[in-house]
This record gives C-alpha cells, sequence and structure tokens, in this order.
C-alpha cells in the first residue's frame, strides 16, 4: 500500500504511472491513456468481487471518471488503481476501435 496526494492505493508504485484519458469502447472494455503516453485495453469484466458488480451495467461501466489519474465509476463508489489497469491491460495497436 501506498498514499500520494492524500489518495491510498492498493499494491506497490509503479514509477507513478497515472491515468491521463478514458474511453469506453464496448463490453466492458476500456481504452486507457498513461502518463507514459502509452494506450491500453483493459476489460473491466475480469474485475472479480462484490465491489465491481455494479460495473456489469452498462450505464455505469460506460461512464468512468478520472480522479487524480485514477479511474472511477458510480460517483466514486469503485475505483481501480492505475498500476492494476497497467499491469492487466494488453497493449493497444490500432486507432480503428
Amino acid at each position: 500500500m501506498f498514499i500520494v496526494n492524500d489518495i491510498c492505493y492498493a499494491g506497490k508504485m509503479e514509477n507513478g504511472i497515472r491515468i491521463t484519458e478514458v474511453k469506453p469502447v464496448r463490453g466492458g472494455i476500456l481504452l486507457v491513456t498513461f502518463s507514459t503516453g502509452e494506450k491500453r485495453l483493459f476489460d473491466t469484466t475480469l474485475l472479480k468481487g462484490e465491489a465491481f458488480e455494479p460495473l456489469k451495467r452498462e450505464e455505469i461501466v460506460n461512464h468512468p471518471v478520472l480522479f487524480h489519474g485514477v479511474i472511477t465509476w458510480n460517483n466514486g463508489e469503485i475505483d481501480i488503481a492505475p498500476e492494476t489497469v497497467y499491469r492487466d491491460s494488453y497493449a493497444y495497436e490500432s486507432e480503428a476501435v
């Protein structure tokens, strides 16, 4: 666990990576841009646990909000650390999504 700008994150810090942009694509997939400039695809359907159950609803998963470089949903009730998004995402190769 670590704290940056008064926000507590799970896991270990990954060179201060942040998310600078997030765009829902389809079927729970997000196109995520990181502070490194790299774009990656993240599949929210792979998130497990009761806290992530609301993401099964399109009206929630398709409305992510960035808060201090962290993706949040449902008025901040759900969030996921940027290092987890990076670790569990895969390279994005095309602009035609």
